[in-house]
Formats: C-alpha cells, structure tokens, sequence
C-alpha cells in the first residue's frame, strides 16, 4: 500500500529535538504521574500497589471498564459497549477507515486537518473529495459545497472539531446541518474531536455522537488530558455495524490496549473535571498572551482560534513557509509547524498550551526573528 509522507509528522520528526522553544507541540502541558496523582487526589500506594501486584496479561480485551465508563462521561448517550479503545487517536482514525473504508468509496474531508483524514482513505483508493475550509469563512465549512460532494451513496464524511491546525469551532447548528446532510446519502460522519472540551468559553461542546446514530466520534487522552505518552485513544459511535466491523478487524492489528494505559486513564476520566480545568486554565491564559502578541506585530495576522490548542499564523515576508520555520528554528531556537504542511502557504501553525513561560520565551524569539526580516 502506498501512501503520501505524512507532512506534519516528518517536520516534527527532523526538527523538534532541536527546539529550544517548542511551540509546534499540540498538546497541553504534558503531566507526569505524580502530577496525576496529585490533580486527582490519589495516594501513590493506592494507586501503584494494586497495579504492581497484577500479572501482565492482555488484560481486558475490550479495554478497561473503568476506563470505557469514563470515556462514556464525556458524552451524554453514549453506552459502554459502543466505545472501542485503541493506540491513541492516531490508531483510531487509521482503524475507522481500514475497518470501513474500500475501493471506489466516496470519502468527503475537510482541509486543513489532520492529514490522516484524507491521506488514509486515499491510499486506501477511495474517492476521496476534499470541502476546502477558507480563511475569509473564519475555516467554518461550506455546507453548500459539502451538499454537492455528498452524491448518494457517500461513505464517509470527515471533519475536525475543534480543528487542527486553525483552532476554529462548529457550533451545534453547523454539525446539525452536516448531520442532515450525511443521513440523506447514507454516509457516516467520522469527527476526530481530539481537542474537544477546550473551549475559550464556558460551554458544551457537543460530540457527532450525540447528534447522529451514524456518528463517529474519535478521542484521546493526549492532548487536552496532557497524557500523550499512554498512546491511549478512543472510537465511538451508536452503530452496531461499525462497531462489530472495528471490532473484527481489531483482533487483527491490536487485540487490547496496555494495562497500565488503561488504569492511569481510567483514573483520570474518573477526575475529569479536575484536569479539564487546569488545561482550560492553561489553553485560556496563554491564548491572551498570543492574542496580544499578534496584535502587535505588523508582521502577522490569524484568526484568532475559538477551541483547542493551535492557530495558524500568517506572516509578511517572501519567504516559503518550511524556510521561514527552519530559519527560525536555525537562528533563534524556536519551534513552529510551516503551513505548507496543511497546503497554506506563507503561514505556520502554533502550539499555545505549552508552559506560559515557554510560549513567552518563544513569541519573543519570534518578535526578534521577524524585526530581523524587515530591517534585510
């Protein structure tokens, strides 16, 4: 099977170890057990002793009650029998459309997104369409035009709320519409909602589960639980004949999550509250200081991102998007994402859920790199 290079994943694969002021990461500030421990109000022997004295088996092979009942309190209909875990949401998104997806199958994307959403089904050979997401739309999806790509008969239809890498927001009535859209062709909606739950206001952010029977909901623990190094992620969804499809070809590539996985993300589902608030706390706090960045530095403008964790930021000078984020990283130590890696040109994707003094350090290196490019 060939496949086109993950753009985003090779950038950060041959540059990040070189950051001194990453902020291309896109997880919130990243937590260590004891931290976990702490925010959760557990004692580290209640928590390690019973897992010590466990043999390591495969565990439960339909992942963790604990932990498939703690998914489910991040939904409001979801059961525990239709929550599928797995290897992050990476392997989630990959296990939807290898377990869903074939020949010929017409596959409607959002763009930009993560590349998995459209990368995948293609190698795959599906039809895929992509439902372009313009800057001067604020990156909200055309639904006239998704209407069009939605011929009867369509498989899939894949978005990204909140989206990566722009951080705009669907609001209930938008996801309604597509809802709306998808039943009349048939097609499924896969909404990879990795960043759900980090919003700039106090709201529910509602999942495609809640609103269609055919929805499907992809989650993790890496990037708003900060948790990324337990590769720990979810499939969910009412449909019965995807469940048992997933399911099915999960014996095949998977066959059950790690055990210590499961019970550190069960512990922290349980608190839930307790985590979301520290990174809403963080997500908020650090969008203030890019927002004041940007507005003044002439050299820069965005959209300013509603949810989640990234923006893009676009910039004016006349350089490519990979050479201005390899001079920046070569010249002052800190890390962006070019926006070429999505297919928007002259633009870089930030992360600004990384520690507060992080990002600081890194727009003031950024400030100084761009005060460079107009005095050349």
């Amino acid at each position: 099977m060939k496949i086109a290079p993950f753009l985003v994943e090779e950038w950060m694969n041959a540059c990040e170890t070189r950051a001194k002021y990453n902020i291309a990461e896109t997880c919130v500030d990243s937590i260590s057990l004891n931290e976990l421990l702490m925010l959760t109000g557990t004692q580290r022997e209640a928590f390690l002793e019973p897992f010590c004295s466990r043999r390591l088996t495969y565990g439960d092979i339909e992942g963790a009650p604990a932990l498939r009942e703690g998914i489910c309190s991040l939904y409001r209909t979801l059961q525990m029998d239709e929550v599928i875990t797995t290897h992050g949401a990476a392997g989630a998104n990959h296990h939807v459309f290898y377990s869903l997806v074939e020949t010929g199958d017409r596959v409607i994307s959002v763009s930009p997104t993560y590349q998995q959403l459209y990368s995948i089904p293609a190698s795959f050979g599906a039809d895929v369409q992509i439902l372009k997401l313009r800057r001067e739309d604020g990156f909200q999806p055309d639904l006239a035009q998704l209407r069009r790509l939605a011929v009867p008969g369509t498989k899939m239809i894949c978005i990204n709320n909140p989206n990566n890498p722009t951080g705009a927001l669907m609001d209930e009535e938008t996801l309604r519409e597509i809802v709306r859209i998808a039943r009349a062709c048939g097609a499924y909606v896969l909404c990879d909602e990795v960043y759900r739950h980090l919003t700039q206001e106090d709201v529910w952010m509602p999942s495609i589960v809640d609103l269609y029977e055919k929805g499907i909901s992809v989650g993790s623990m890496s990037k708003v639980f900060s948790l990324a190094g337990l590769r720990l992620g979810w499939i969910a969804t009412h449909d019965q004949e995807a469940i048992r499809a997933c399911l099915s070809h999960r014996d095949y590539n998977l066959i059950s999550c790690g055990m210590f996985d499961e019970a550190a993300a069960a512990l922290a589902l349980k608190n839930s509250e307790a985590l979301l608030q520290r990174s809403r706390g963080i997500v908020r706090r650090n969008l203030r200081l890019l927002d004041e960045f940007v507005q003044r530095t002439p050299l820069l403008q965005y959209v300013r991102p509603q949810a989640g964790t990234t923006a893009l930021l676009y910039y004016d000078a006349a350089l490519s998007s990979r050479d201005f984020c390899a001079r920046l990283l070569d010249e002052t130590g800190a890390f962006l994402t070019p926006g070429d890696c999505f297919g928007i040109p002259h633009s870089a994707r930030i992360g600004y859920a990384c520690d507060t003094q992080t990002l600081a350090d890194g727009l003031a290196a950024l400030g100084r790199f761009l005060e460079g490019l107009q005095k050349r």
